[in-house]
């Protein structure tokens, strides 16, 4: 079963600048963010997940469009 994507109206793409070409949408309980021009992603772990991740591994940080 795919997910939905929803578009985050005003989001600016950090990667290639392009504006309203953010979709997000979640992946095993990890919100995924993709820039549908460049394929710029950036994805963030719930809590309880982000919990269960070992010390020497990374958990990118909560994306905040602007």
């Amino acid at each position: 079963m795919s997910q939905r994507k929803r578009f985050i109206a005003g989001a600016v793409c950090p990667a290639c600048k392009a504006q309203d070409s953010m979709a997000m949408w979640r992946e095993n309980s990890v919100d995924v963010v993709e820039c549908v021009k460049c394929g710029h992603q950036m994805r963030e772990a719930d809590k309880a997940v982000r919990e269960h991740v070992r010390k020497e591994e990374q958990v990118i940080g909560i994306f905040h469009p602007d």
